[in-house]
Formats: C-alpha cells, sequence, structure tokens
C-alpha cells in the first residue's frame, strides 16, 4: 500500500526523476489499463526494492492518466504505441537491443483519505461546539455580568472551535503565498473582535463552520457510491481445477479462460458467463436494478454481483482489473476529478474575487474615514465606525456561497447518476445534455439488444417444424456462434428433446455436418443447398424479410429453414417516444441494410434512418446535424460508433455490450445496457442546470444587495453574517436536492 503524489506534479517529470536516480534502469513501460508496467535493466538481477520506489511515480499515472503527457525531459524520449506508454533514457538502437524487460507487479494504490469521508464529522462536531459555546456566553453575560471572565472565555472557545479548519486551510495557502475565503473569515472575525463585537465573531465562524460541514457531507454522500462498490468487490475466488477439484485462490491470480465457482450469498469475482447451473443475481450495485436477475448457462455474470441462491460455475471472460465494477469506480473517481467548464470558472473566479474584496473593503473603510468623517475603529454613538463597515462588506461580499454553487451540484448529480446506473465522466457532460436537441442512434447493440431470437420455423412439407428445430438444436447444441446460442435457447424453451450426434465436424464457411442415427444432416446458409440437388426448388423461394436471418436445415426426408432477428428492446420504444414528445429529433445511424434498418425504425417510431453508413459516414452525419445548429447526443456501442461518438457533442455508450473503444470516448455509460437510463441522464442534467442557476441566482443576489446595503450603512454586522452563511447553507442544501430525489 502506498502513498499517491501531491496533485500538482507531473507524472512524466516525476517518471524522469525515477529513471535519474536509478542509474540501473533505462525505460520503463506503463500500460494503465491493462495494470502492466514493465523496466528496462541491464543485467537479470531484479532492482532491489525497484517496486517501492517506482510506486509513486505509478499512482500519478493511475490517478491522472497518460491521455496528455508532458514533453519528455532532457536526455529522454517519449513513446506511445496505443494505451502503452514508454520513457527512456536517450540511447542508440543498439545499446537498446541490450536492454532486458522485466514485468513487474502494478502497484496496490491507497488515495488519500477525502476530506469529505471523514473531516465533515469533525467540522459538524466543531460547529456545534462553537454554537453551544457562544450561546453559553451569552447567556453569561446576560445573567451574569458581575462574571465578565466567563462570558470572555466561552466566547474564546467558541472562536477557537469555529476557526480551526479555517485556520488550517488558511496556514496552508499561506505557505503558498496565496489567500482564500478562509482567511476573510478569519479577518472578519479578528476585526469583529477588535471592535468589541464578540457575538458576531462567534456567529461568522459559527456559520462558517457549519456550512463547511455540509459541504463536506454533500461530498461524501458522493463517495459513498463508490465505497459501497469498493467494498462489494470480492477478494478470494474459488478456483476449479480440469479434475473437478477446488481450491481458494486471490482474485488478482485469477485469468480469463479460468472457471470458477460461487455459491449462494457469494459475490462474483470477475465478469464472465456462466456455465453450470441456475440462480439469481443481485446486480443493484452495478445498475439500480431491484429485482434478481435470473442466470442460465450461457448468460453474462459480473464482478462484485451477489449469487443469490443457486451455485454457479463461470468461465471468466475478463481480469478482475478490467471487470465491469473496476471500470465503473475508475470511472467515477475520474468524473469526480473532472470539472465543468463553469466549475472551472468559479474556481479561477473565487481567489481573485477574495483579494477584490479585501481591497474593496480596506478602500471604502479609507472612503468611510478619511471622505465621510466617520470614527476610524470606535463607534460614536449610534454611527457605527469605518472599520465596523469595513469588516461587514468584507463579510457579505465574500463568494463562500458562489464558489460552492456549481461543484456541489455536479457532484451530487454524480453521484446520483452513480447509484441508478448512468456514469459521467466529468460535470461538462452533465451540463451540455441539458442543452441537446438531437440524439443519433446506432441501432444493433443500441436500440437492439445485438442478439439473435428465432422469429420462426418453416418446414418443407408444412407441419413438420418441431422436427426441423429438433434437428436444427441436435447440430447447433456443439457449435458457439451466436446463431447457434439463439436456437438452442429457442429449442430449450420449447423443450424440445436432445438427439445424439456422431460425426460431427463444422464446414467451414458454410455449416455444420452431422449423423443421427442413420440419416445425414446438414445445417447452413441457402448457398449450401443451391449448390447441391436442391437447387433449382431452393431459387423458387421467397427470400427471407430484409430484417431476418435464416438458417437451413436439411434432412433424409426433410429440409426446413429458422428465421432469426435481432430483438428490439424492450424499452427503446418507450425512450424514443419520449424523447419526441420532448422535441429531440432521433436519427438512426447505422451500417446495417437500409430494409432492415427501416423495417425497425417503423416499429420504434424513429425520426430519420441513415442506413449503409461505414464509421466515416457516420461522422459525416454527426457534423451535418451540428452544421444545422442543433446539439447532438450520440448513443453506441461498438468499435464503429467510437469516431462518430467523438464528433457529437455528447458521448453516450452502452456500459456492458460497449466495446473498449466506445467507452473510451463515451462522456456518459448507461450501465447494464439500459437504453431508458439515456432518458433519466437527460431529466437528470436538465435538473441539476436549474439547481446550478437557482444557486448562482441566490448566491449573487444575496452579495449585490447585501453589498448595497452594507455601502449604505443600513446592515449591521451580525446581518450581514446571517446573511452570507444562510446562502452557503442554503446552496449545499439545494444541491442535496440532486443527491436526494428523483431525476424526473
Amino acid at each position: 500500500m502506498i502513498e499517491q503524489p501531491g496533485a500538482g506534479e507531473d507524472w512524466v517529470a516525476g517518471l524522469a526523476r525515477f529513471l535519474r536516480d536509478e542509474p540501473g534502469v533505462n525505460a520503463v513501460r506503463i500500460d494503465p489499463a491493462s495494470r502492466r508496467v514493465s523496466v528496462a535493466t541491464w543485467g537479470r538481477d531484479p532492482v532491489l526494492g525497484l517496486e517501492e520506489r517506482l510506486a509513486a511515480t505509478i499512482a500519478a499515472v493511475a490517478a491522472r492518466g497518460v491521455d496528455t503527457p508532458g514533453p519528455a525531459p532532457a536526455g529522454f524520449r517519449l513513446r506511445r504505441e496505443g494505451g502503452l506508454t514508454e520513457l527512456g533514457r536517450l540511447a542508440g538502437p543498439t545499446a537498446e537491443k541490450l536492454w532486458l524487460w522485466r514485468e513487474m507487479e502494478w502497484p496496490e494504490i491507497r488515495a488519500e483519505p477525502a476530506p469529505e469521508e471523514q473531516e465533515w464529522k469533525l467540522l459538524a462536531l466543531l460547529a456545534t461546539l462553537c454554537g453551544a459555546a457562544g450561546l453559553a456566553a451569552s447567556a453569561a453575560s446576560h445573567f451574569l455580568p458581575d462574571w465578565p471572565w466567563l462570558a470572555r472565555g466561552l466566547f474564546l472557545v467558541a472562536l477557537f472551535a469555529g476557526g480551526w479548519d479555517a485556520a488550517i486551510d488558511t496556514w496552508e495557502t499561506l505557505r503558498k503565498r496565496a489567500i482564500d475565503i478562509h482567511f476573510l473569515m478569519l479577518a472578519v472575525a479578528a476585526g469583529a473582535v477588535a471592535i468589541g463585537a464578540w457575538g458576531e465573531a462567534v456567529l461568522l465562524l459559527f456559520l462558517f463552520s457549519a456550512s463547511g460541514a455540509m459541504e463536506g457531507y454533500a461530498l461524501h454522500r458522493t463517495q459513498r457510491e463508490v465505497g459501497s462498490l469498493l467494498k462489494s468487490a470480492p477478494k478470494q475466488a474459488t478456483l476449479l481445477d480440469a479434475d473437478g477439484g477446488e481450491h481458494g485462490v486471490s482474485v488478482d491470480a485469477v485469468r480469463p479462460g479460468q472457471r470458477l465457482r460461487v455459491r449462494p450469498g457469494q459475490a462474483f469475482a470477475a465478469d464472465g458467463r456462466v456455465a453450470a447451473g441456475r440462480s439469481a443475481c443481485d446486480e443493484s450495485a452495478l445498475t439500480g436494478e431491484a429485482n434478481p436477475v435470473p442466470k442460465a448457462p450461457g448468460d453474462p455474470v459480473y464482478s462484485g454481483t451477489l449469487n443469490l441462491w443457486g451455485q454457479v460455475d463461470f468461465d471468466v471472460t475478463r481480469l478482475p482489473a478490467e471487470s465491469t465494477l473496476q471500470r465503473i469506480i475508475r470511472l467515477i473517481q475520474t468524473a469526480q476529478r473532472l470539472k465543468a467548464p463553469s466549475e472551472r470558472l468559479t474556481d479561477r473566479f473565487g481567489t481573485g474575487y477574495t483579494y477584490l474584496v479585501i481591497g474593496g473593503s480596506g478602500l471604502m473603510f479609507l472612503v468611510w474615514w478619511l471622505g465621510f468623517g466617520l470614527p476610524a475603529f470606535a463607534p460614536d454613538g449610534e454611527t457605527r465606525s469605518a472599520f465596523y463597515r469595513g469588516m461587514t462588506l468584507m463579510v457579505v461580499a465574500s463568494p463562500c456561497a458562489l464558489v460552492l454553487s456549481i461543484p456541489s451540484a455536479i457532484l451530487a448529480a454524480i453521484a446520483w447518476g452513480a447509484r441508478h446506473g448512468v456514469l459521467f465522466r466529468g460535470g461538462a457532460a452533465i451540463e451540455r445534455l441539458a442543452d441537446i436537441d438531437a440524439v443519433a442512434l446506432d441501432k444493433t447493440g443500441t436500440l437492439t439488444t445485438g442478439e439473435l431470437a428465432v422469429a420462426g420455423c418453416e418446414s418443407f412439407p408444412p407441419g413438420r417444424e418441431r422436427e426441423v428445430l429438433e434437428l436444427a438444436h441436435a447440430l447447433e447444441a456443439k457449435s458457439h456462434h451466436p446463431i447457434a446460442r439463439a436456437i438452442v435457447r429457442h429449442a430449450r424453451a420449447a423443450g424440445i428433446r436432445e438427439l445424439p450426434v456422431e460425426d460431427f465436424r463444422s464446414l467451414t464457411g458454410q455449416g455444420l455436418q452431422g449423423r443421427v442415427g442413420e440419416s445425414t444432416l446438414l445445417l447452413g446458409r441457402r448457398e449450401l443447398l443451391e449448390a447441391g440437388p436442391l437447387a433449382a426448388w431452393v431459387r423458387q423461394l421467397p427470400p427471407a424479410d430484409a430484417d431476418l436471418s435464416e438458417v437451413w436445415v436439411l434432412g433424409r426426408d426433410l429440409v426446413g429453414r429458422l428465421l432469426l432477428r435481432d430483438q428490439i428492446r424492450a424499452e427503446s420504444r418507450r425512450v424514443l417516444a419520449e424523447l419526441r414528445r420532448s422535441g429531440i429529433r432521433t436519427v438512426m445511424l447505422t451500417g446495417d441494410r437500409r430494409h432492415a434498418a427501416e423495417a425497425v425504425a417503423r416499429e420504434l417510431g424513429v425520426s430519420e434512418v441513415r442506413a449503409g453508413l461505414s464509421p466515416e459516414d457516420k461522422v459525416a452525419a454527426i457534423q451535418a446535424l451540428r452544421a444545422e445548429g442543433r446539439v447532438v447526443a450520440m448513443v453506441g456501442d461498438g468499435v464503429n460508433d467510437a469516431p462518430s461518438l467523438a464528433a457529437a457533442d455528447v458521448s453516450v455508450a452502452m456500459g456492458a455490450r460497449g466495446s473498449d473503444a466506445a467507452l473510451e470516448q463515451a462522456e456518459v455509460i448507461l450501465m447494464h445496457d439500459r437504453i431508458d437510463n439515456f432518458l433519466a441522464a437527460a431529466r437528470l442534467s436538465r435538473r441539476a442546470r436549474a439547481i446550478i442557476r437557482q444557486n448562482l441566482a441566490l448566491s449573487l443576489g444575496v452579495v449585490l444587495v447585501m453589498v448595497v446595503a452594507t455601502t449604505i450603512g443600513a446592515v449591521p454586522l451580525s446581518i450581514g453574517v446571517a446573511a452570507h452563511e444562510g446562502s452557503t447553507l442554503i446552496v449545499c442544501l439545494n444541491s442535496l436536492r440532486l443527491l436526494f430525489g428523483r431525476a424526473g
């Protein structure tokens, strides 16, 4: 377990520094996607302690990624190939051939404890102590005027508790030769004490620490969803040996192709496909689906989901580190680091504005004192001093609520989405998705499931359809083709008996052959029959509809065919109808034949169909929509969709079936391939935008009103404190509505 380096360190420079400090290491290769790291040395002996010394740099790569590396430092060369990045010393080709590469274990990274996970509790405790001590001090000064030291001591306790966190943050920023709103709060509190306004100083720090606790709690809630996913990841797995035996292994040792066993109540250790057994899974941690999902042989299972009642053996299809669960965790963590454009604006605005407030307050102090002749520090009867007014102006103008307006809403929206099967890879996607007025959708795997299903069975002569299905099942049961899976699934659901097959073999590019009893069977495409004595008869048969695939079966005295169709997602029709009602134009972009695409479009009610498209054509279609002035979202899942995803204003990928290329380009991931989650994402983004606007209007409105009122001297410090910190609390509470509410 290692600590991550500082957030500001460039990982390329850190890796170069590592190489300078390790003369025995010539180069390092890093592939974060597959979590692999290799080092090049002169000798075969491992470098002692190398893993530990390299770990900090690897942690930086894992935290920030290697998508935008800086230039290679002097004396080094930087190479990139796909997801692999290599930094090495400058050397000739001959020298590089002598390097010996050794793969190392990817270090386990311990993230720094997030402040929002624990510190909000400390802040809440300090705010409570501050408030209680402040109330006690006010009571003591009122009821025990002869004991002024008691009230003064309680006020000091309240100030210490309320200003503790602000003092720590102020010290850190002062060490960097900067100031922020925490410095403002301490300065105002100190000024209030200097003019004898102890109660106002305590009220300021109480509300400031309480709003900080509220902010921390909001961020803590966003992190809790990731924590629940991390806890659901199993650490051990039961591996089945070739002889049927079983033994426990670490999840890190599991490899694709191995068969694991999961008993009732255990979690799946990796993504895979059921090989034996039946059960149901609780997949709520990944998808938000409350109902158990049935699992039978051939069905996919996902890491971190819970096996409910049956013993299941499954074949691993992905490394545990590349599982759906781990990808979700990395996506959420990345999303919480990426900031929306408006959020970055308030970050830049906050620091400069702090200097402006301090300078403006100082200027107004001089104007009130020297220009209007107000007393400098001590009040003159009912006339408040210039210093008192300057302190009040500094309080009401500080940007606490404004700075929190956008980040709190964005993080709450990301957390809500993660809990309901929608992953945002940053705040920018949340903001842009609210503005879309056109949606381009891929057909296969997006509007349809991408899985074939038997739509019909025909026999020649008619009336023997069940026999055709029996013969097809007998041959396809020995195949692993997607068409074979569909036929076997349909036959088993129909209760077809299993016929023994002998002399089974695959006819490359044509079909399957086998023998049932004394009869030889053939199964394959129409071309298989057109090459034999039935060629003339087959040509007279009408072809299958454009949206259907056909598989022919030829027996001794029987000919038949099965018709298969890509299954339309049950929720696609409702999603497209809702988009149309919202005034959003829907366009299907597909590489399929026009007839097949139009058949699906008619059934679903898609506004426009563009079929037979290459990846380049899809990009051109997206660009044409954008040229019309539309804000376009693209929803896809395949490698061929990746370019059009990159070209769209908002890119959306199907999470379970989505290719790595599509997921890399996507800003929004729809988990478990639920297209209806797109509606949830769109509603959430519109609601988040509305709340952001409410937050900005509230925070800016309070600042403007209070600044004007303070400038003319109509606001006491206590009212300014309450208005300023009260607006901060309201902003945080308003953003939390996203976390606890519905997206509709």
